[in-house]
């Protein structure tokens, strides 16, 4: 996006303009979609920028009626992968007809025949999606995304060709994208896809006109998607469009624009209709695909509540997340039964339920966070649960340790193919751009130099439950080397129970803080997840057990102090690294009896029941009723 910025006037400040927030940036993937208009050749080209990972699907889908054509961003190298294939079916089914450009081919492995392999792999993906002939017949552009140039042919080693700019690129979409089909002379509608917040004219509605026109001042309604209740004798306060980097403000808007309105947004949210008063009927906002994954969230109740955060109650929580529930269409709040001031989320993956918790955890809160569960469903008096396909790209010696951790989780194993396109030698370029590194990071959650030329991509569908936590155990098993893709696929028969992988856990039995001298008698009974000086309480989580059971331990244990100084008796103790714990790997490592202690300044695993003879006594029950079941 940048590129075509820079190539229709925009002066940029800084690469990924339209990353904005923080968490894209430290990421390196979109994970919010933002749209802009730039003018080229007489013609007003309107734009969004959408994720490519599966967790924020949602962004695309609440988009797909704002737009005419779809670019369809394919690393030459790596081909298409799970996530190409969930965009794409997405866009297919709503009638687009997506432009195929093949990035990164400035890279040695980006070779006239693998080339055309992708080509192929592509024409084949698009055929078993039921892509019709118009869609089939899609066009394909060879680009670089790092050296600003896009073409009609692949030039010789991957060389800029003569005059490279972007030009190629907004030439095809002018002349594939068709013009919005709209009509100016019926009442004015648009359907809202996005939701903003302006400190100074309120909650902002984003959308397409989809008919008619509209000015600053005039009288609309809102027809609500979901409760089907209008809400009548709104005004219109403001209208503003996003040109390049920055917003204009404007009077009046007809159908085709995209723009940002204001007045009716506090009574609109996403897939609702704001219209004109003689409309009766609400905007077909597409399907959209319920989320996958929940987690329960609560006031933190430890301890050591309320010394980092300024948020810490059960009613500031509820309201953060029901804003944050109004801007994401993928995601849903629902409060907990009972008055109790817990709040069940639900989403599409862990990495989406992570950015919101990151999310609230930079502004100050404190919060406690269940173990993730998969939302299953009953069909026919059959249980269902969420199966993803994954991808994964590992070195031929690794192949048998994946498959075998895979299939112990259900993983059904569809297809082995080798990797011989050279692609080490892609990824072994350390000199890839932002913009190039942006397509890489949303497309795998693998990272690192994958050297090895001996590779096979596995390709397994696995429930989404035997998915969580598999990311850290594959990153170090793989030493960074490995590839993954991940993306949800279809609800299938539940496959029964996983057993777990996970190890017990050394469980604080004292409060105070952690000394070198305790933890120096302990370094032989697991791996620690604190350092020495840290504060600790009953119920804490301080590291992981070398066996299966939890244990409790006192790490805040201090040694006795005598009036005997000597050399010889005072030993030095050095103690290995902590194992430090980010709050990704934390949702995928907690167990069913723990939560996860979320403050500004740590994260931290606990108990559920942080007194040990409690926990003891709800053990004994819990096994007594699994006996008197069985």
């Amino acid at each position: 996006m940048d590129r075509l910025l820079s190539q229709c006037g925009t002066t940029l400040t800084h690469e990924r303009a339209m990353d904005s927030n923080s968490m894209e940036r430290e990421r390196g993937i979109t994970i919010l979609s933002k749209y802009t208009s730039f003018m080229y050749k007489q013609h007003l080209v309107n734009a969004v920028d959408t994720p490519g990972h599966a967790d924020f699907g949602g962004e695309v889908e609440r988009i797909l009626g704002m737009v005419d054509g779809a670019v369809l961003l394919v690393d030459a190298a790596e081909g298409p992968l799970a996530q190409t294939k969930f965009v794409l079916a997405k866009a297919l089914s709503r009638g687009l007809a997506p432009i195929v450009v093949l990035n990164k081919v400035d890279r040695p492995a980006a070779t006239q025949a693998r080339c055309d392999a992708v080509a192929s792999q592509l024409f084949d993906l698009f055929a078993s999606l039921g892509a019709d002939d118009r869609q089939l017949d899609f066009p394909i552009l060879y680009a670089s995304s790092k050296q600003g140039w896009a073409s009609l042919t692949l030039p010789p080693l991957g060389n800029p060709p003569e005059g490279a700019s972007m030009a190629p690129l907004l030439d095809v979409i002018l002349a594939h994208v068709p013009p919005p089909q709209v009509s100016l002379q019926e009442p004015f509608a648009m359907c809202v896809a996005m939701i903003e917040r302006d400190p100074f004219v309120g909650r902002v509605a984003t959308g397409r006109i989809q008919s008619g026109q509209v000015a600053v001042g005039d009288k609309v309604k809102v027809l609500q998607y979901e409760s089907g209740q209008v809400i009548e004798q709104l005004k219109i306060t403001r209208i503003e469009k996003k040109a390049g980097l920055g917003k204009v403000q404007l009077q009046s808007a007809v159908a085709g624009d995209v723009v940002s309105i204001a007045g009716p947004g506090d009574a609109a949210g996403i897939a609702d209709t704001i219209a004109a008063p003689a409309v009766a009927q609400a905007l077909d906002p597409g399907p959209i695909d319920p989320p996958t994954l929940s987690m329960v969230f609560s006031a933190n109740d430890s301890p050591l509540a309320g010394k980092a955060g300024k948020a810490v109650t059960g009613r500031t929580i509820g309201q953060r997340l029901a804003q944050e529930a109004e801007a994401s269409v993928s995601l849903r709040v629902k409060a907990m039964p009972g008055g109790t001031e817990k709040y069940e989320v639900q989403a599409r993956g862990e990495m989406q339920l992570a950015v919101v918790i990151e999310g609230m955890r930079r502004e100050g809160m404190e919060l406690a966070v269940s173990p993730p569960q998969v939302l299953l469903r009953e069909e026919n008096g059959r249980r269902l649960e969420p199966l993803e396909e994954v991808v994964l790209e590992v070195d031929g010696p690794q192949v048998g340790t994946i498959i075998e951790a895979l299939t112990g989780r259900k993983g059904e194993l569809l297809e082995v193919t080798p990797v011989a396109h050279g692609f080490g030698a892609a990824a072994a370029d350390s000199s890839s751009s932002s913009a190039a590194q942006q397509q890489s990071s949303s497309s795998s959650e693998g990272s690192g130099s994958v050297g090895s030329i001996e590779r096979q991509r596995l390709v397994f569908e696995v429930p989404a439950r035997g998915m969580i936590g598999f990311k850290t155990f594959f990153a170090g098993f793989t030493r960074g080397e490995g590839l993954m893709q991940r993306a949800f696929a279809r609800y299938g028969p539940y496959r029964g129970p996983i057993s777990g992988s996970r190890k017990g856990v050394l469980v604080s039995m004292s409060d105070g803080r952690a000394t070198t001298y305790a933890m120096y008698d302990l370094v032989q009974r697991g791996t620690f997840f604190i350092s020495p000086g840290e504060d600790v309480y009953a119920g804490m989580v301080v590291g992981e057990n070398n066996r299966d059971a939890d244990m409790d331990v006192n790490p805040a244990k201090e040694k006795h102090l005598t009036n005997v100084r000597s050399v010889q008796a005072d030993e030095k103790m050095v103690l290995p690294p902590p194992r430090a714990m980010t709050l990704e790997e934390a949702i995928g490592y907690v167990a069913e009896d723990e939560l996860i202690e979320v403050t500004p300044a740590a994260i931290r695993l606990r108990k559920q029941v942080l007194d040990a003879g409690q926990r003891k006594v709800a053990a004994k029950r819990a096994a007594a009723a699994a006996a008197a079941a069985s």
